[in-house]
């Protein structure tokens, strides 16, 4: 009972290394169709999300034509406001960073929810530009995901849709255009009509409003494309739900989804798996913007991305975030936080790169640098589950790290290191290795023996039982040792 009660305990992330109290942040995103809370907390150099809180207010839906915001809106959302400030109690104002985005930028009114807002929140709200929005939500994705480079990150927000290019955490053109799933919903599709007409009008119209950026973003040139938030989340369900594992977004399936919703005659009528009935009403439009941006930008592949606007703020209010790699901060805050033994995972990484740089028959040659981080990580992370209990440290492990957040590791970066987990001790058979969709079958394999003679290797714990010449030879598909 206490094992079991210490093991959930560590799940929830509230085991800590320190017994300095972590400072706690808030960040809260008050978007057109959706407000947003992340409570998060410095733990060892690294975020660690204890919560977040979404509630649908739409307030674009209360935004007129004179851009006057009604009453009905701003109550909308004030009642949110009186439930996240619930939830802050205790906080200082200088740990809570709130933003308002489209709709509170076009409003006329908006000082009257302002006002309102005071009378139920105690903490200041900052109206923001769309430029400003676009270069938060390119940090919120850039601390989130492991693609370094150039990138090119969009998100179609209820109101406006931005579009950043930038290299790193370094955003070099940021844009926002008055274009967004719930604007569009009320102007082409009133009542919830849907016609291909009025989709192709909506398509047409978020043309004309990024047809500018076409050649100079096209100059700037990017090599990865991510997107984040509502409407790019729910395309990302719906494709792995609809049998796409991966989840990767490409004109032929974007074009697959579009083509099954314009079956309908109402957007509230749609239905497909993997889509949110909260979501239905305002995937048509969200599309059409999509789709426009894949067209104008030439976009090949999109990968969703979960980090977003509140993450960028949250980043913005710790200024310690804004170089190095995240995975590698995520691994060393998790080694810290658990107080792993850091001596004997060394001593097992060093013996693991021994062994892979000698592999020359890696399958898929331009991952061979992302393997080897990974070896690294596995490295660090293997014994994690030890503070669960030292029987089946191995499962343990590998039921931590598949079900924790870490930041800048993608789903499937994820998974592998879970496999790696799970399967560095005890016996295993080779049908249980699978591809990991990025990944080839034989690569995990080869990785998970590699891991397992390193880790075999260095079982006495001690730095001198190892010697510095290691070979390796490949026999008949098993790897063996040679000291």
């Amino acid at each position: 009972m206490v094992i079991s009660y210490l093991f959930q305990l560590l799940v929830q992330g509230f085991i800590m290394s320190s017994n300095i109290a972590p400072r706690e942040f808030a960040a809260i995103d008050l978007g057109s169709n959706s407000f947003h809370m992340i409570v998060a907390r410095i733990v060892n150099g690294s975020i660690q999300v204890l919560s977040r809180l979404k509630r649908r207010v739409r307030l674009a839906d209360g935004l007129d034509e004179n851009l006057v915001l009604s009453q009905d809106a701003i109550d909308r959302g004030i009642a949110c406001l009186a439930l996240f400030a619930k939830r802050l109690e205790g906080f200082s104002a200088e740990n809570v960073k709130v933003v308002g985005t489209y709709t509170l930028r076009r409003a006329i009114n908006n000082q009257a929810f302002l006002e309102q807002a005071k009378a139920v929140f105690p903490y200041p709200i900052s109206i923001i530009s769309g430029q400003q929005e676009a270069r938060l939500i390119y940090s919120g994705v850039s601390h989130t995901q492991p693609e370094t480079g150039r990138k090119l990150v969009v998100d179609i927000g209820g109101g406006s849709t931005e579009m950043t290019i930038g290299d790193d955490f370094t955003p070099i053109r940021a844009e926002s255009r008055h274009m967004g799933c719930v604007s569009f919903a009320k102007r082409f599709f009133p009542q919830g009509e849907l016609t291909i007409e009025r989709f192709d009008s909506a398509y047409q119209l978020a043309m004309e409003k990024i047809e500018d950026l076409m050649w100079e973003y096209k100059e700037l040139g990017w090599d990865y494309a991510l997107g984040s938030s509502g409407t790019i989340k729910t395309v990302h369900q719906v494709l792995i739900a609809n049998g796409y594992r991966d989840g990767l977004i490409t004109e032929s399936r974007l074009q697959k989804i579009i083509d099954i919703c314009l079956e309908f005659k109402s957007l509230n009528e749609i239905k497909l798996r993997g889509l949110l009935d909260e979501r239905a009403d305002v995937l048509v439009p969200g599309l059409a913007i999509l789709l426009a941006l894949f067209h104008t930008f030439r976009i090949d592949v999109l990968r969703y991305s979960n980090g977003a606007l509140r993450e960028g703020v949250m980043y913005g209010l710790e200024k310690s975030f804004q170089v190095g790699d995240i995975r590698q901060r995520t691994a060393e805050a998790l080694a810290e936080q658990f107080a792993l033994d850091k001596q004997q995972a060394k001593r097992v990484e060093h013996t693991a790169l021994i062994l892979f740089d000698q592999i020359k028959t890696w399958k898929n040659r331009r991952q061979v640098q992302d393997l080897r981080s990974m070896l690294k990580w596995a490295s660090l992370l293997h014994e994690i589950g030890i503070v669960v209990n030292h029987n089946n440290v191995h499962r343990h492990s590998a039921y931590l790290i598949a079900n924790r957040d870490l930041p800048g590791f993608d789903f499937e970066q994820q998974t592998l290191l879970s496999v790696l987990m799970r399967y560095h001790l005890k016996g295993f058979k080779r049908s249980d290795i699978r591809s990991i969709n990025r990944y080839q079958c034989r690569d995990v394999l080869t990785l998970v023996r590699v891991f397992r003679l390193a880790v075999l290797l260095n079982r006495s714990r001690q730095a001198t039982v190892v010697p510095k010449q290691l070979n390796l030879v490949i026999e008949n598909n098993a790897l063996a040792t040679y000291l």
